[in-house]
Protein backbone atom coordinates (compact mmCIF):
# COMPACT_ATOMS: atom_id res chain seq x y z
CA UNK A 1 0.00 0.00 0.00
CA UNK A 2 1.25 3.47 -0.89
CA UNK A 3 -0.50 6.67 0.12
CA UNK A 4 0.21 10.21 -0.92
CA UNK A 5 0.66 12.95 1.68
CA UNK A 6 0.98 16.57 0.63
CA UNK A 7 3.74 18.60 2.25
CA UNK A 8 4.20 22.36 2.11
CA UNK A 9 7.81 23.09 1.29
CA UNK A 10 9.87 26.27 1.26
CA UNK A 11 8.19 29.26 -0.38
CA UNK A 12 4.85 27.41 -0.18
CA UNK A 13 5.81 24.90 -2.88
CA UNK A 14 3.49 21.88 -2.84
CA UNK A 15 5.38 18.62 -2.45
CA UNK A 16 4.12 15.05 -2.84
CA UNK A 17 5.36 12.59 -0.22
CA UNK A 18 4.61 8.89 -0.48
CA UNK A 19 4.29 6.63 2.55
CA UNK A 20 4.82 2.96 1.84
CA UNK A 21 2.99 -0.07 3.22
CA UNK A 22 1.40 -0.97 6.53
CA UNK A 23 2.85 -0.25 9.98
CA UNK A 24 6.04 -2.30 10.54
CA UNK A 25 5.47 -5.84 11.75
CA UNK A 26 4.80 -6.18 15.45
CA UNK A 27 3.75 -2.56 15.82
CA UNK A 28 0.31 -1.04 16.14
CA UNK A 29 -0.89 2.12 14.42
CA UNK A 30 -0.11 4.12 17.55
CA UNK A 31 3.48 2.92 17.95
CA UNK A 32 6.14 5.25 16.62
CA UNK A 33 8.30 3.27 14.20
CA UNK A 34 11.70 4.75 13.32
CA UNK A 35 11.20 7.23 10.51
CA UNK A 36 13.09 7.06 7.21
CA UNK A 37 12.96 9.75 4.52
CA UNK A 38 14.11 8.66 1.07
CA UNK A 39 15.49 11.37 -1.22
CA UNK A 40 15.95 10.62 -4.94
CA UNK A 41 18.60 12.15 -7.16
CA UNK A 42 18.38 14.68 -9.97
CA UNK A 43 15.69 13.63 -12.49
CA UNK A 44 14.46 10.96 -10.08
CA UNK A 45 11.16 10.48 -8.30
CA UNK A 46 9.84 8.88 -5.14
CA UNK A 47 8.72 5.72 -6.95
CA UNK A 48 12.37 4.89 -7.67
CA UNK A 49 12.56 3.89 -4.00
CA UNK A 50 9.66 1.41 -4.13
CA UNK A 51 11.74 -1.75 -3.85
CA UNK A 52 13.90 -0.25 -1.08
CA UNK A 53 10.82 0.94 0.81
CA UNK A 54 9.28 -2.54 0.72
CA UNK A 55 11.98 -4.02 2.92
CA UNK A 56 12.41 -0.89 5.01
CA UNK A 57 8.75 -1.03 6.04
CA UNK A 58 9.34 -4.32 7.82
CA UNK A 59 10.80 -2.29 10.68
CA UNK A 60 10.54 1.39 9.76
CA UNK A 61 8.10 4.05 8.69
CA UNK A 62 9.34 4.72 5.17
CA UNK A 63 8.42 7.89 3.27
CA UNK A 64 9.80 8.98 -0.09
CA UNK A 65 9.65 12.58 -1.24
CA UNK A 66 9.14 13.87 -4.75
CA UNK A 67 11.46 16.85 -4.54
CA UNK A 68 10.56 20.19 -6.12
CA UNK A 69 10.62 20.03 -9.89
CA UNK A 70 10.31 16.23 -9.82
CA UNK A 71 7.59 13.58 -9.90
CA UNK A 72 4.19 14.77 -8.73
CA UNK A 73 5.54 17.75 -6.79
CA UNK A 74 5.13 21.30 -7.93
CA UNK A 75 7.47 22.60 -10.63
CA UNK A 76 7.54 26.37 -10.15
CA UNK A 77 8.57 28.01 -13.40
CA UNK A 78 11.40 30.03 -11.90
CA UNK A 79 12.12 27.95 -8.83
CA UNK A 80 13.92 28.61 -6.65
CA UNK A 81 15.94 25.46 -7.20
CA UNK A 82 18.71 26.36 -4.77
CA UNK A 83 20.40 24.06 -2.30
CA UNK A 84 18.72 26.02 0.47
CA UNK A 85 15.29 25.33 -1.02
CA UNK A 86 15.88 21.59 -1.41
CA UNK A 87 17.19 21.29 2.13
CA UNK A 88 14.30 23.35 3.53
CA UNK A 89 11.83 21.12 1.67
CA UNK A 90 13.31 17.98 3.24
CA UNK A 91 13.30 19.66 6.64
CA UNK A 92 9.62 20.54 6.20
CA UNK A 93 8.81 16.94 5.25
CA UNK A 94 10.54 15.56 8.35
CA UNK A 95 8.72 18.00 10.63
CA UNK A 96 5.27 17.90 9.02
CA UNK A 97 5.25 14.10 8.79
CA UNK A 98 6.60 13.65 12.33
CA UNK A 99 9.53 11.51 11.17
CA UNK A 100 12.15 12.77 13.61
CA UNK A 101 14.53 11.48 14.72
CA UNK A 102 14.83 10.44 11.09
CA UNK A 103 17.20 8.37 9.02
CA UNK A 104 17.87 10.10 5.72
CA UNK A 105 18.67 7.88 2.74
CA UNK A 106 19.71 9.83 -0.33
CA UNK A 107 20.90 8.98 -3.82
CA UNK A 108 23.16 11.38 -5.73
CA UNK A 109 21.72 14.91 -5.36
CA UNK A 110 19.34 13.57 -2.71
CA UNK A 111 22.36 12.39 -0.71
CA UNK A 112 23.77 15.91 -0.76
CA UNK A 113 20.43 17.21 0.51
CA UNK A 114 20.55 14.57 3.25
CA UNK A 115 23.95 15.50 4.61
CA UNK A 116 23.27 19.22 4.32
CA UNK A 117 20.08 18.78 6.34
CA UNK A 118 21.90 16.65 8.92
CA UNK A 119 24.52 19.39 9.27
CA UNK A 120 21.85 22.09 9.57
CA UNK A 121 19.45 20.26 11.90
CA UNK A 122 21.27 17.60 13.94
CA UNK A 123 18.29 17.54 16.29
CA UNK A 124 16.14 16.02 13.54
CA UNK A 125 18.49 13.40 12.10
CA UNK A 126 19.79 10.21 13.72
CA UNK A 127 21.52 8.57 10.73
CA UNK A 128 22.37 9.25 7.08
CA UNK A 129 23.01 7.00 4.08
CA UNK A 130 24.89 8.65 1.20
CA UNK A 131 24.57 6.74 -2.06
CA UNK A 132 27.08 7.54 -4.82
CA UNK A 133 27.44 11.31 -4.36
CA UNK A 134 30.71 13.19 -4.52
CA UNK A 135 31.72 15.90 -2.06
CA UNK A 136 34.18 17.49 -4.45
CA UNK A 137 33.29 20.15 -7.02
CA UNK A 138 32.48 18.77 -10.47
CA UNK A 139 33.12 22.03 -12.33
CA UNK A 140 31.99 23.91 -15.42
CA UNK A 141 33.01 21.19 -17.87
CA UNK A 142 30.66 18.75 -16.16
CA UNK A 143 27.77 21.20 -16.47
CA UNK A 144 28.47 21.71 -20.18
CA UNK A 145 28.50 17.95 -20.69
CA UNK A 146 25.07 17.72 -19.12
CA UNK A 147 23.74 20.52 -21.30
CA UNK A 148 24.95 18.68 -24.41
CA UNK A 149 23.61 15.37 -23.13
CA UNK A 150 20.13 16.78 -22.59
CA UNK A 151 20.14 18.16 -26.14
CA UNK A 152 20.97 14.69 -27.47
CA UNK A 153 17.81 13.07 -26.12
CA UNK A 154 15.60 11.94 -29.03
CA UNK A 155 12.37 13.23 -27.49
CA UNK A 156 9.57 12.53 -27.85
CA UNK A 157 10.03 8.79 -27.65
CA UNK A 158 7.45 6.79 -29.57
CA UNK A 159 7.08 4.03 -26.97
CA UNK A 160 8.36 3.15 -23.51
CA UNK A 161 10.34 0.37 -25.18
CA UNK A 162 12.18 3.09 -27.10
CA UNK A 163 12.90 4.86 -23.79
CA UNK A 164 14.32 1.70 -22.27
CA UNK A 165 16.44 0.95 -25.33
CA UNK A 166 17.89 4.46 -25.69
CA UNK A 167 18.81 4.96 -22.03
CA UNK A 168 19.81 1.32 -21.56
CA UNK A 169 21.79 0.82 -24.79
CA UNK A 170 21.96 3.69 -27.31
CA UNK A 171 22.74 6.65 -25.06
CA UNK A 172 26.38 7.65 -25.73
CA UNK A 173 26.93 7.79 -21.95
CA UNK A 174 26.21 4.04 -21.66
CA UNK A 175 29.45 2.05 -21.68
CA UNK A 176 27.71 -1.32 -21.77
CA UNK A 177 24.02 -2.34 -21.98
CA UNK A 178 22.18 -1.54 -18.74
CA UNK A 179 18.55 -2.69 -18.54
CA UNK A 180 18.35 -1.23 -15.01
CA UNK A 181 19.20 2.23 -16.38
CA UNK A 182 16.53 1.84 -19.05
CA UNK A 183 13.95 0.99 -16.39
CA UNK A 184 15.08 3.91 -14.23
CA UNK A 185 14.40 6.40 -17.01
CA UNK A 186 11.18 4.72 -18.13
CA UNK A 187 9.87 5.54 -14.65
CA UNK A 188 10.29 9.29 -15.24
CA UNK A 189 8.48 9.44 -18.58
CA UNK A 190 4.83 10.31 -19.21
CA UNK A 191 2.78 9.87 -22.35
CA UNK A 192 1.80 13.05 -24.18
CA UNK A 193 -0.10 13.61 -27.42
CA UNK A 194 3.12 13.34 -29.46
CA UNK A 195 4.81 10.54 -27.50
CA UNK A 196 6.71 9.96 -24.26
CA UNK A 197 8.47 12.88 -22.58
CA UNK A 198 10.17 13.37 -19.19
CA UNK A 199 7.97 14.43 -16.29
CA UNK A 200 10.54 17.10 -15.44
CA UNK A 201 11.91 20.14 -17.27
CA UNK A 202 15.46 19.63 -18.44
CA UNK A 203 15.98 23.38 -18.06
CA UNK A 204 14.96 23.16 -14.43
CA UNK A 205 17.24 20.17 -13.90
CA UNK A 206 20.21 22.17 -15.17
CA UNK A 207 19.21 25.06 -12.94
CA UNK A 208 19.07 22.70 -9.93
CA UNK A 209 22.42 21.20 -10.81
CA UNK A 210 24.24 24.48 -11.26
CA UNK A 211 23.55 25.38 -7.62
CA UNK A 212 25.88 22.62 -6.38
CA UNK A 213 28.09 21.45 -9.23
CA UNK A 214 30.62 24.29 -8.95
CA UNK A 215 31.19 23.95 -5.20
CA UNK A 216 32.77 21.38 -2.92
CA UNK A 217 30.75 20.21 0.08
CA UNK A 218 33.38 18.90 2.48
CA UNK A 219 32.72 21.49 5.17
CA UNK A 220 29.08 20.46 5.60
CA UNK A 221 30.09 16.82 5.52
CA UNK A 222 32.38 17.42 8.48
CA UNK A 223 29.47 18.94 10.40
CA UNK A 224 27.33 15.78 10.25
CA UNK A 225 27.38 14.46 13.80
CA UNK A 226 25.26 11.33 13.38
CA UNK A 227 26.39 7.91 12.07
CA UNK A 228 26.72 8.12 8.29
CA UNK A 229 27.20 5.39 5.68
CA UNK A 230 28.89 6.21 2.37
CA UNK A 231 27.87 3.66 -0.27
CA UNK A 232 29.34 3.53 -3.74
CA UNK A 233 28.80 1.32 -6.74
CA UNK A 234 32.06 -0.25 -7.82
CA UNK A 235 31.53 1.30 -11.29
CA UNK A 236 29.72 4.40 -10.07
CA UNK A 237 30.58 8.09 -10.23
CA UNK A 238 32.02 8.25 -6.71
CA UNK A 239 35.55 6.90 -6.77
CA UNK A 240 36.91 4.73 -3.96
CA UNK A 241 39.58 7.21 -2.87
CA UNK A 242 37.09 10.07 -2.59
CA UNK A 243 34.53 7.87 -0.83
CA UNK A 244 37.09 6.81 1.74
CA UNK A 245 38.14 10.42 2.25
CA UNK A 246 34.48 11.31 2.85
CA UNK A 247 34.36 8.60 5.51
CA UNK A 248 37.49 10.04 7.09
CA UNK A 249 36.05 13.57 7.14
CA UNK A 250 32.75 12.44 8.63
CA UNK A 251 32.86 12.35 12.45
CA UNK A 252 31.09 8.97 12.46
CA UNK A 253 31.55 7.68 8.93
CA UNK A 254 31.29 4.12 7.62
CA UNK A 255 32.00 2.75 4.16
CA UNK A 256 30.41 0.17 1.88
CA UNK A 257 30.73 -0.63 -1.79
CA UNK A 258 28.48 -2.74 -3.98
CA UNK A 259 30.03 -4.91 -6.70
CA UNK A 260 28.68 -4.92 -10.26
CA UNK A 261 26.83 -1.65 -9.64
CA UNK A 262 27.12 1.73 -11.31
CA UNK A 263 25.69 5.05 -10.23
CA UNK A 264 22.18 3.61 -9.84
CA UNK A 265 23.26 1.25 -7.07
CA UNK A 266 19.76 0.49 -5.77
CA UNK A 267 18.59 -0.39 -9.30
CA UNK A 268 21.70 -2.23 -10.49
CA UNK A 269 22.18 -4.48 -7.46
CA UNK A 270 19.16 -4.26 -5.14
CA UNK A 271 20.30 -7.16 -2.95
CA UNK A 272 23.80 -5.81 -2.47
CA UNK A 273 22.32 -2.39 -1.73
CA UNK A 274 19.94 -3.88 0.82
CA UNK A 275 22.71 -5.77 2.59
CA UNK A 276 24.88 -2.65 2.90
CA UNK A 277 22.06 -0.47 4.23
CA UNK A 278 20.49 -3.03 6.55
CA UNK A 279 23.85 -3.89 8.10
CA UNK A 280 24.42 -0.20 8.81
CA UNK A 281 20.93 0.41 10.18
CA UNK A 282 21.14 -2.67 12.39
CA UNK A 283 24.28 -1.27 13.94
CA UNK A 284 23.20 2.31 14.53
CA UNK A 285 19.48 2.04 15.28
CA UNK A 286 19.50 -0.92 17.65
CA UNK A 287 19.32 0.35 21.20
Amino acid sequence: MVRRIDVTGADGVRLAAWEFAEPPKGRSETDHAPGVLLLHGLMGRASHWASTARWLTERHRAVALDQRGHGRSEKPAEGPFTREAYVADAEAAVEQLNLAPVTLIGHSMGALTAWQLAAKRPDLVQAVVICDMRASALGAASQREWEDWFKSWPVPFTTLADVRKWFGEDDPWVERPSPARGEFFAEVMAERADGWRPVFSRRQMLKSRETWVYDAHWEELAQVQCPTLVVRGLDGELGRAEAQEMVRVLPHGQYAEVADAGHLVHYDQPEGWRMAVETFLDGVLTS
